[in-house]
């Protein structure tokens, strides 16, 4: 596996990343109305491209598909950080976030901090992040559960 930084032309296969695995994995702790609302089936390529663009965002590739994808913003928070639904426990996640943690300690910063799912709070956990909060946030309607972490590096 290789972990390489971002390229436009990975947006439509993170996109469809992002969608399969939130309707597939995440949906085991969140419900079906929940999941649509998370990623919808419209999702705007352009402003994913631009997001994708703005931040330190890293792609692990496997045998040519890309198996997860995480962004790092200046201020040390972890954005949008998804690995494949058929790369789940895989070490994927792991890969990816040294990368992150590699870039943050470049960059100065001493901090990493995130809102994990309840689905993707267990491994932030096992990387040494800690709850500071758990809080409910809207999307389109739906109100879903997630976790305010903190990692000091």
């Amino acid at each position: 596996m290789r972990v390489r930084t971002y390229e436009i032309g990975d947006t439509q296969e993170i996109v469809k990343l992002f969608y399969d695995t939130v309707h597939e994995i995440n949906l085991r702790d969140y419900t079906k109305a929940q999941v649509d609302a998370w990623a919808p089936a419209d999702i705007d390529i352009e402003s994913w491209t631009k997001s994708l663009s703005s931040k330190f965002t890293f792609v692990a590739e496997e045998g040519g598909k890309i198996a997860g994808f995480g962004e790092l913003e200046a201020n040390g928070h972890i954005d949008r950080f998804y690995c494949h639904k058929d790369f789940q426990r895989k070490g994927v996640g792991t890969q990816i976030l040294e990368q992150i943690e590699l870039q943050a300690k470049t960059s100065g910063m001493h901090k990493l901090f995130t809102e994990a799912s309840i689905t993707a709070k267990s491994f932030f956990e096992s990387k040494g992040f800690t709850v500071l909060k758990q809080q409910e946030v809207e999307r389109r309607g739906q109100k879903l559960v997630n976790f305010v972490m903190e990692k000091i590096i």
